[in-house]
Parts: C-alpha cells; sequence; structure tokens
C-alpha cells in the first residue's frame, strides 16, 4: 500500500475498521495531540468512508469550546490534558456526528509543555458510545513512553484506535 504513515498503525486502523463494520457500528474521533494521525490512518484505507464517520482535531482550548463545547469551566478547573476534558471531547464528537462511538485524545506530546506533575507522554483517552450512561465514563491517563515527540503521538493513536475495538467498550485502552 502507499502509505507514508508507520506499517503497524495502517494495520491497526484495518483491523478497527473491519471490526467495527462486523457488527455496523460508525466510529468518530476527537484528536488534540495527535493532530489528525488517527484520522488519516482510517482515511488512508479504500473505503473506510462506511464506518468513519468524523474527525474533529482540536488542538486549542479554543477549539475544544467551539467545535466540540468543552466547557471553559472544566479546561480551567482540569486542564486540557485531563480525564475530564477527554470525555468532554468524546462527548462533543458524539453529538457532533453521526457515529456510534467517540474516541477523544488529548495530551503533551513534547518536547516541551511537561509538568512534574503532568510530563511530557502524558495522555489522556476517553471513549462515549451513544445511548450508554452518560455517569459512566470509559477514560484513562497513561503516561506514554517519552521516545521523542513522534513517538508519543504514534503510541497515542495506537491507543486510541484499540479504544475504537468493538471489544474495547467496557475497558480502557490498553498501551500499543
Amino acid at each position: 500500500m502507499d502509505t507514508i504513515l508507520p506499517a503497524k498503525l495502517i494495520e491497526a486502523a484495518r483491523k478497527v475498521l473491519e471490526a467495527n463494520r462486523a457488527v455496523g457500528r460508525r466510529i468518530a474521533v476527537a484528536e488534540s495531540c495527535t493532530g489528525g494521525l488517527v484520522s488519516a490512518a482510517l482515511t488512508e484505507i479504500p473505503g473506510s468512508s462506511d464506518v468513519f464517520d468524523a474527525g474533529f482535531v482540536t488542538y486549542s482550548n479554543e477549539a475544544k469550546q467551539e467545535v466540540l463545547k468543552v466547557s471553559s469551566d472544566v479546561l480551567e478547573t482540569f486542564g486540557s490534558v485531563s480525564i475530564a476534558v477527554a470525555w468532554s471531547m468524546a462527548q462533543g464528537a458524539l453529538r457532533r456526528s453521526n457515529a456510534d462511538v467517540a474516541v477523544a485524545i488529548t495530551g503533551i506530546a513534547g518536547p516541551d509543555g511537561g509538568s512534574e506533575k503532568k510530563p511530557v507522554g502524558t495522555v489522556v483517552f476517553a471513549q462515549a458510545v451513544r445511548g450508554a450512561d452518560p455517569q459512566h465514563i470509559v477514560a484513562d491517563s497513561r503516561l506514554l513512553e517519552n521516545n521523542g515527540r513522534g513517538g508519543v503521538r504514534l503510541q497515542a493513536a495506537l491507543c486510541a484506535l484499540d479504544l475504537l475495538m468493538p471489544d474495547a467498550a467496557d475497558g480502557a485502552a490498553e498501551p500499543a
């Protein structure tokens, strides 16, 4: 296949599309630190439009607020790299799409921007399922191996794709 993306990312995207196609489920993603990498991997696969409904790249806090309706109170209280923001992003992606499930990714890819509490490599994932109890939050914060900006982003994209698998509906992302 003619692609500039890593083979393991494309293979993970292919598995996600096939698994969701098999159960008749449409998907969406809300990305921050991955900057569209998950969406790019999904759309690299021909015929993905029958499964992949929408991708939202909301890199700035303003975009998170305007596009996905993440509240300024949540952003100010918890910070953009938090379970509360990731959960709000995933819920916003569901509201703004026709997807059955949405996954959100927000984090610190580096090389700067980390802190003692949230070092570079801190990434938060959330999954929202249409019709599910909104009080049942499926989200996880991970400290990914800091092997450079590209490495953090690739690991985050692979984790997000894991959360898009139909059997991931009852769990959180596993490290890639």
